[in-house]
This record gives C-alpha cells, structure tokens and sequence, in this order.
C-alpha cells in the first residue's frame, strides 16, 4: 500500500507539471510569436545552399508564350521561369509578391532560388519588369475584388497577362529582335518580332485595251492585323511586324480597305487613269506597283510637278490680299476658278494641301476677285511675323511694292541727349524712329500688353519685347511724364531724376547717348569711390561713427548737394550716435562740411 501511494503521489505530480507546462505554454504562446517572427526574418537572410545559390544567380531565363484568339481578337501572354529546366507560372500575384519580398522559393527539383531581379540573366530582366508591372494591377484588382465581390470569383486571371492596346506596345518594345512562342487556332509556332515592314504591295496590270487591274500580292485574308495604342501590327509569314506611320498611311490602308470590302481586285478604265494617277498614286506613293504597262503608255496621265505662285499686295482697306497660281510646266492657272476646265493631268493631293494652306491661316475666299483676302488685323500680323517663312519655303512669292513697305518694323532711337543745366535735367528725344503723332497710341497699346500697333500707313510696330518703347514707358510712368511732352522731343526735369534715368539708358544698349559734363559729375559723385574722395566728415564726428555710419552719412551729404531726396532706414544698429551726426551736420552753421 505504500509503494502505490508513492507511485500515486508521483504521477500526481508529472500530471501537474505537464498541467503547469501547458499553462505557461499557453501564457508565453505571443511571446514565442515575436521569437518565431524575427527568427524566421533572419533565416530569410540566409542563402539556401550555396551551390544552388551561385549556380543560379544570373543565369534564370524567362520565356512568354502568347495565344492569339482570331475570333475575339484577344491576346493573352503566359510565362515561365528556369535554365535548364522551365517551370510555368501558375500564379502571377504569388510570383509578384515573392519579387517584392525577396522570398526564397522552390519551384522544383531543379529551380529554388530567391526572387531577385539579380538572378534572372540580362536579356530576360526587361521582360520581368514588364510582369511585375502587370503582375500588380492583377494582385490587388484581384484583391479588391475578393474582399467586395468575394462569392463572384477572381476579377483577373492570375495565370496569364490579358494585353490590351497600351500591352502590346509595351510587350512589343521589350520583345522586338526575339523569336517567341505563338499559339494561334491551337497551332503553335515560333515568331520573331521585327521593325522591319512587311512585303505587302498592290500591282496595276493591264487587262486589255481599256482596262486596268489592281490586285494585292498577298492573300489578303491571311495575315493578322492587331491595333496597338500607338502602333498597328501585322502577324504574317511567323513574323509580327510593326508598322511604321507611313506604312499604315499607305500599304496598310490600301489592305484594310481590300478586306473591309471583301475585295480580292479593283477594275478601272482609261478614263480612270487620271484620277488614279492625280489623286491616289500621290497619297500612296510606292504602295503601288506598276507591271507590264510602257511609260509611253501612261505618261500622259500623270501629273508633272506642281509649282505654286503667290502674288501679295494690300487693298485700298489695307486687307492683305494673296492671289494664287498653280503651274505644271507651262499650263498655268487660277485654282479657285471652279468654271476652268483643264486638259492635262493634275496633282489634286498637293493642290488641296497648297489650298489648305491658306484656309489654316485664316485667308477668306473673295469669290468676286477670286482671291484670297486676310481682313483682321491680327492674322495679317501673325502672317507677316510667324507664317511667312513657311509660304516662302513652299511658294513662289511676289510681292507689290505697297505690301513691301508695310512690313513690321521696330522703332529705334538712334542718338539721345542729357545734359544738366540751370539746375534742370534736359531729356533731347528728337531722333526716334516714331510718328509723334501717333505716339500716345503707340504707348496706350504697349502698356495694355499688345503684340503690335498698326500705324496709319498700314504698317505695323512690334511692341512685343521692344527695348525703345519698353524705355519710353518707363521714363513716362516712372517720371510722371506725359506721351504729349515725350511727342514735342525734348523733356525737362528736376536733376533728382538723374540717378533714374541713367539706370533707363542701360537698356538701349545701341542707342547713341550723349551725355553732358555736369550730368556725368552727378552719376559719377554717387559711386562709393567718389564718395571717399570728396566727401569728408567733420573731424569731431570721426572718432564717434563707426565705418557704415561714414559711408551713411557721406551719402546723405552727396544727396543734399544735388538736392536730392533720401531715406536712409535705422535697422544696421546707427541708433543714437549716427542720428546726433545727421542732426549736427543740418543745424550747425560753423561746419564746412554742411
């Protein structure tokens, strides 16, 4: 009996230590939480075996492979990962996460390493950031959608990367110059991406006598058309091609209008050939191709080279005034005669363009003259200063000698007098290049921001960034000046003005300005260096004034001296002793210096 109460006693005992245990187990549970988290981060950090680690560092590839929908028009990308072996990836948000984490992971026997962009190899690293940027938009789309709509499925497909117009131009760019695994009606080939344009053309055959063929030279409805954002493509031959803006402009357009028409040729007569000639061959240039058919044949048909004579003057309203002649060789003629009947062929693409011209820049048709006429005012300037260049780099242009004398011009002061006598700033305006009657004008237009003035022989002045008449209204507005005093061409004002206008003559830099002795004594006598020459301070301020409060009380003795205003504000800590010298040196009638 006692052996099993000893035996009782110690299984009690085992029973309330493993009781105890479980307690505490349970007590410290968030306590191993925090052990396991930071433990867990650091094996993280720590390389799985070093041999895979280095054997796989660079060396991971990545291969796409895109399924074409013809029916639906839709195009979807999958990928997948490895070097020797390739493992698919089968969850584009887990793969975009392991990426953001730098996770090690195994996806088989052969392929675990931590998800760096360092371990894929070079050529594959454009491609992964093509993923990861798509891979994102489908993890948190699919996040979202899991959270609000959690009994309706996924929004996106995590297996493969749906490409809309913006992804397949992006894909394309990282993708061209490789070859790439396509599936397309459960077929399955290799395709290379290419810049290169496609051999697609057209041929003009003739049929007989007085009828003429146009056929493609490919089987229209075999290749596959597919619209980028900024690009078109075209799937032909295991080669997808990106068409350039030109090819889409012609060769292109010629084939989606075969197809859109279900046509396989297109039929026209001699009396079409003019048209074809004048009108398409120009707008598709070399998609065209003519076989079998002597020049001497079809010479007549097209046109020759288009040359344009502008003719420009103003009328008795100061409009301007274009008139336009087109010419092939030695056939010349008014374009907007609409009774003219011609007997040669013409280049309709390029006679609408010179047309059109026109018409942009906002000439109206004057159907009486049959001419172009421009009537506002700020078109005509905005044609003689922006659109000339270009009409005189398309056109021939003659001009009257009325529309060369009203051209813009830029007023200038070409010499300027100052000088300083009787106590009196004299201003000498006479030599500018400006009707003085119409100055105020001139001046009233400029202060409200005008491009131009439009003076009264029809000329015009730029007031835009105009140096003279910046300077003219500045001395006006900054001198209380009048435009009718600054009309007579000579102003009078007080010598205090001196420093300001000297500062005003800086800027009309090729301006000739002649300035008198006294004038220049004045500007001269408020630089510092005169200032230490001439002026002097009174020997029983020289040991109370500090250095600043010298040159302070110097300046103030020149300005009096011209009797100038001035101000000069206590904040450099002059306080009392720099005022009792300014006050001594007013009210003391025994200093020399006053």
């Amino acid at each position: 009996m006692r052996e099993n109460k000893n035996f009782s006693m110690s299984s009690l005992e085992d029973i309330n230590n493993t009781v105890q245990e479980k307690n505490n187990s349970h007590s410290y549970r968030n306590f191993k939480q925090l052990v396991n988290i930071f433990y867990n981060e650091e094996l993280e950090e720590i390389e799985p075996e070093e041999g895979i680690t280095l054997k796989n560092k660079g060396t991971i590839k990545i291969e796409p492979k895109i399924i074409y929908d013809k029916f639906s028009g839709d195009m979807k990308v999958e990928f997948k990962i490895g070097n020797k072996k390739m493992y698919k990836i089968k969850d584009l948000s887990e793969f975009y996460t392991r990426m953001l984490e730098k996770k090690f992971y195994q996806y088989g026997e052969k392929l675990q390493f931590i998800h760096t962009k360092e371990m894929f190899e070079k050529e594959s690293q454009p491609l992964l950031d093509f993923i990861m940027r798509y891979a994102e938009i489908i993890k948190y789309a699919n996040s979202n959608s899991n959270s609000n709509y959690r009994y309706y499925g996924k929004a996106l497909n995590d297996t493969s990367i749906i490409l809309g117009n913006t992804g397949i131009d992006e894909l394309f760019e990282v993708l061209k110059g490789k070859t790439v695994t396509f599936q397309k009606d459960y077929n399955i080939e290799e395709i290379e991406f290419t810049e290169q344009q496609p051999k697609i053309g057209f041929t003009l055959k003739k049929v007989d006598t007085e009828q003429y063929c146009i056929t493609p030279n490919i089987e229209i409805f075999n290749v596959t058309i597919m619209k980028g954002k900024n690009h078109k493509y075209i799937l032909d031959n295991k080669k997808l091609y990106r068409c350039t803006k030109e090819f889409e402009k012609t060769n292109l357009k010629l084939l989606e209008l075969f197809r859109q028409n279900y046509m396989t040729e297109v039929m026209l007569g001699k009396g079409e050939l003019n048209q074809l000639f004048s009108i398409i061959m120009p707008k598709v240039k070399d998609a065209i191709y003519i076989e079998n058919i002597p020049e001497e044949e079809i010479i007549q048909y097209k046109p020759k080279e288009l040359q344009v004579k502008l003719f420009l003057d103003f009328d008795e309203n100061d409009y301007l005034i274009a008139e336009v002649k087109f010419a092939y060789e030695e056939n010349e003629f008014n374009p907007l005669d609409e009774k003219l009947k011609c007997n040669f062929p013409r280049n309709m693409i390029q006679e609408t363009k010179a047309l059109n011209a026109f018409r942009k820049t906002g000439f109206m048709f004057d159907s009486k003259n049959l001419r172009f006429i421009l009537p506002d005012n700020d078109k005509i300037y905005e044609f003689l200063t922006e659109d000339m260049d270009y009409y005189r780099q398309k056109f021939e242009i003659f001009a009257t000698e009325k529309f060369k004398i009203k051209q813009i011009r830029e007023p200038k002061i070409g010499s300027l007098g100052v000088k300083i006598e009787n106590d009196l700033l004299n201003i000498d305006l006479k030599d500018i290049d400006i009707n003085v009657e119409e100055l105020e004008k001139i001046m009233t237009k400029y202060a409200l921001k005008k491009k131009y003035h439009r003076l009264k022989d029809g000329s015009f002045i730029k007031l835009e960034g105009n140096k003279e008449i910046d300077f003219l209204d500045k001395l006006a507005s900054g001198m209380d000046i009048s435009y009718k005093e600054l009309a007579t061409g000579e102003v009078r004002l007080p010598v205090n003005r001196s420093l300001y206008l000297n500062q005003l003559l800086k800027a009309i830099k090729g301006t000739q300005v002649t300035k008198n002795a006294e004038y220049r004594q004045v500007v001269n006598n408020l630089n510092k260096e005169q200032l230490e020459e001439e002026m002097k301070v009174p020997q029983n301020l020289e040991s109370i004034l500090r250095y600043y409060q010298k040159t302070g009380f110097k300046w103030l003795k020149v300005l009096d001296s011209y009797h100038f205003g001035g101000i000069l504000a206590d904040d450099m800590g002059l306080r009392k002793n720099y005022s009792d010298a300014i006050s001594y040196c007013r009210l003391c009638t025994k200093c020399s210096n006053r």
